[in-house]
């Protein structure tokens, strides 16, 4: 009796933070918002954190989700979230990021690429423009190897391979992350036009496919050194990532 009180009462707490957006394999459960204050370059900003589960099974029962939690490893997997800031929903302009977790950058602070100072300074653009959301994919670690094949694509490197040879020498392709499971969300959460910060014009094409309105671009290049210069330069010449001055068309 003691336990389903206890888990009504949980319940009670929880159901109004979970959505359900329904895909073509399932579901995503978003949960949020959660108040989250942030150092941000020394000072407390505070955003509104959401996080997402994908789900085969498909309830509005969300008890039923609930319960499945303690027995799932959740740990051993990952799930994807975003924070938002400003009244993103209705304000007429903001600007988003759509950043693919880098284990090495974002934590360690790695020299090696650019993703902590984009992570950051992306952090930093959303507040001083006033509203905005970055989605922070943890499924797209090495552009989506995972973490364990992205040591060895660098130790490729170390040997002269670059960032998309040494993803296709270990049998990938250069570039296999996927952002459906992101624009579902940001669907749920705005309705209006965005502006992507992104040198990668797959991530708008993503967006544009999806039907997405886009309001313009802004290129997030930084931290250059001599520890990331070919990486850099691999984005550009192979990967086709935009450069500072290049703009790219809504058509």
């Amino acid at each position: 009796m003691t336990q389903t009180i206890f888990e009504s009462k949980v319940l009670s707490v929880l159901k109004d933070k979970i959505e359900l957006i329904k895909t073509d394999n399932g579901a995503i459960y978003l949960v949020g918002p959660i108040r989250l204050p942030v150092n941000l370059y020394g000072q407390t900003v505070e955003f509104n954190w959401y996080c997402w589960l994908n789900c085969e099974e498909v309830t509005e029962d969300y008890e039923r989700i609930i319960e499945k939690l303690s027995s799932i490893n959740l740990a051993e997997l990952q799930q994807s979230s975003v924070l938002v800031y400003g009244d993103f929903k209705n304000e007429e302009d903001a600007i988003i990021r759509f950043h693919s977790i880098c284990h090495t950058g974002d934590i360690f602070g790695s020299k090696r690429c650019d993703c902590g100072f984009q992570l950051k300074q992306s952090m930093k653009n959303i507040v001083e423009h006033g509203t905005g959301a970055l989605f922070y994919l943890a499924n797209h670690e090495g552009r989506g190897i995972g973490l364990f094949s992205k040591a060895m694509a660098y130790i490729l490197q170390e040997n002269d391979y670059d960032t998309v040879e040494a993803n296709e020498a270990l049998g990938f392709v250069d570039d296999s992350r996927n952002y459906s499971d992101a624009i579902m969300v940001l669907k749920t959460l705005r309705n209006k036009p965005v502006t992507l910060m992104t040198n990668n014009p797959k991530k708008l094409k993503a967006l544009k496919q999806a039907g997405l309105p886009i309001s313009g671009r802004e290129a997030l290049w930084g931290d250059r050194s001599e520890y990331n210069k070919k990486y850099l330069e691999t984005k550009v010449n192979r990967a086709g990532h935009l450069k500072d001055e290049e703009s790219c068309s809504n058509d």
